[in-house]
């Protein structure tokens, strides 16, 4: 019984997980390759089900409308992402020094981060109101744009105008990833490094970026999955709008599954996300442990 006791207490964990993360991961996969297309009601009646094999990723793969969401993902994915690592890492780099203060400043960072995505589209959707909001009157007293323009209304603008709100809200999350990872390295090795002459953009370079390879992989690896994952900002943002400008693959999927009612076609472009994914993932590991043997 002693044995097993330690086992009978993760029970209630997997139950969970079983029950919130596998089970839908399974019936995505099952309706991927049957057709609900015109009968939803088919899953109650296992003899109508209609198994079409890899029908729908090949339909998905022929479609163009699947291509264009992709490449409005990938902007969307690789633009905020990058950002936020580069902020984040300035970020971190300053809150690791000393200084007066350092305590409310940490804490003042967090606030962005610390708002539901929804209330932080709202914000922002706000701020760029074509008529009252913020972002609008100050790049018209600058001069920047030609009186009150629609920053969300223009196909050109809108996409950049969404990243900005989600650079706002995460980059705190990928600072404070890579401020933890900093409070942990050891500091006689900088201050032997400082002894021999070592500036400090040869630091950071030849000692801070490797020794933080791990903690970078987590944060690029966990912001890059809710970046081309991204639907809630867009939903109450823009709706995909204007003119499908971005209509990223996860408002794609919506569209697909809960509006048309093409289940199955809906989850093939969820499977093929997670493949995407996937590849990102490996992709990071292989360059940021390319050189470690």
């Amino acid at each position: 019984m002693k044995k097993i006791r330690p086992y009978l207490y993760l029970v209630p964990s997997f139950t969970v997980i079983f029950g919130v993360v596998l089970v839908p991961i399974l019936y995505a996969f099952f309706i991927s390759f049957i057709d609900l297309t015109k009968n939803v009601n088919k899953l109650d009646d296992p003899e109508l089900w209609a198994f079409v094999g890899f029908e729908n990723f090949a339909n998905v793969i022929k479609s163009d409308f699947f291509w264009t969401a992709l490449g409005k993902t990938l902007y969307f994915t690789a633009v905020s992402v990058a950002l936020e690592f580069v902020i984040g890492m300035a970020i971190a780099l300053i809150l690791n020094e000393k200084f007066r203060g350092r305590g409310i400043v940490r804490g003042l960072m967090l606030i962005p981060w610390a708002f539901p995505t929804i209330v932080n589209a709202v914000l922002w959707k706000w701020f760029y109101d074509s008529d009252h909001g913020t972002i609008t009157v100050l790049l018209a007293k600058l001069g920047i744009t030609d009186g009150y323009s629609n920053i969300l209304g223009s196909p050109v603008s809108a996409m950049n105008g969404v990243i900005l709100a989600d650079v706002w809200k995460n980059t705190a999350f990928i600072a404070l990833i890579l401020l933890a990872a900093l409070q942990s390295l050891p500091q006689e090795t900088y201050e032997a490094a400082r002894v021999d002459g070592a500036g400090a953009v040869r630091r950071f370079f030849s000692m801070t970026l490797p020794l933080l390879r791990p903690a970078i992989l987590v944060a690029l690896v966990m912001r890059t999955m809710e970046a081309f994952k991204v639907f809630d900002i867009i939903y109450i943002m823009t709706g995909g709008g204007p003119a499908g400008s971005t209509q990223v693959l996860s408002f794609y999927t919506y569209q697909t599954s809960m509006l048309f009612g093409k289940f199955s076609y809906g989850s093939s472009i969820a499977l093929l996300m997670s493949v995407f994914i996937m590849v990102f993932a490996l992709v990071y590991i292989k360059i940021l442990y390319r050189n470690v043997d």
